[in-house]
């Protein structure tokens, strides 16, 4: 057993249980640019590793019944033909273009940033609807665009199962709560990761003893990141994994590591920074207020 790629396993498991981001965003870009394990290993493997630990989460969300079924099958009638036709791409780059991939990655890694921050964005600003069978509608055909785009990534990169999917989810359905988003897309995550793992196994680079390494930081991380995710502030957590997300994402599509660091250290510090000045400036606005109502 290699102990670096299990405490890599467990790092990500965490992540994924306590956020319900995917961990591919980082456990990819980890095993490339720590561990040295060429892109299309990294990729096939961590697909492998994935596709045992996703329903996992899937099956809490399941017995809690916060799951959407209906948007879950839109969203994989695109997400599983494209995660099929990444995951035969990423083989044929991989066999003599590893370069390639390894950008191809990067770019993945950097949107799977900005759909990070931009869930932020419209978590804070969509309105606090609760949710019935008649408030949310799917809207079949760009359900299943937007899915085939996501599978698409998957299955090339193994990055954006909980990223991608989960901000399109949030685009298009406004009445769903925290819950079922995170539900909707594990549950959607499991056939689109599994498609793209078995993708893998006939044309990438499948290494059992990483998979076998991951899984068992990954699974007992994903447990206790769901045991603990209701104690654990969400949007500093957040916040980090973009800081992280930002640096490995721009050394691999080729920055300096001296760049990815700083621009990755900068976004943690606005993140951190903007929230305070918000506050600040809702503070002195409140005794205004009151200075009129007088």
């Amino acid at each position: 057993m290699d102990y670096g790629v299990a405490a890599t396993g467990l790092f990500t498991g965490l992540l994924v249980g306590m956020t319900g981001m995917g961990g591919g965003a980082l456990t990819m870009p980890l095993l490339t640019l720590v561990f040295g394990v060429p892109p299309l290993a990294a990729v096939s493997s961590d697909l492998v590793a994935g596709a045992v630990m996703k329903p996992l989460g899937a099956a809490v969300h399941l017995r809690r019944g916060t799951v959407r079924p209906r948007l879950v099958g839109w969203l994989c009638l695109g997400s599983l033909p494209c995660a099929a036709v990444g995951s035969l791409l990423a083989g044929a780059l991989g066999q003599g273009a590893e370069s390639v991939l390894k950008e191809v990655a990067g770019g993945a890694v950097l949107l799977a940033a900005g759909t990070l921050f931009l869930r932020m964005v419209l978590a804070r600003r969509r309105a606090t609807v609760p949710f019935t069978s008649d408030e949310t509608v799917v809207r079949p055909l760009p359900t299943v665009l937007l899915g085939g785009v996501a599978g698409l990534v998957v299955g090339t990169t193994s990055v954006g199962s909980g990223s991608i999917i989960i901000v399109v989810l949030l685009l298009l359905n406004r009445g769903l709560s925290s819950a079922q988003l995170v539900g909707t897309d594990l549950v959607q995550a499991v056939p689109l990761v599994l498609v793209s793992a078995i993708g893998h196994l006939f044309a990438g680079d499948v290494h059992f003893g990483l998979v076998g390494s991951l899984l068992i930081g990954s699974l007992p991380g994903v447990l206790v990141g769901a045991l603990i995710s209701a104690r654990v502030p969400d949007r500093p957590v957040r916040v980090l994994v973009g800081g992280m997300l930002v640096t490995t994402g721009l050394v691999m599509v080729g920055a300096d590591i001296v760049l990815g660091a700083s621009a990755g250290l900068l976004v943690v510090l606005l993140g951190a920074v903007l929230p305070l000045l918000r506050s600040a400036r809702t503070s002195r606005q409140m005794p205004a207020a009151d200075a009129r109502v007088e």
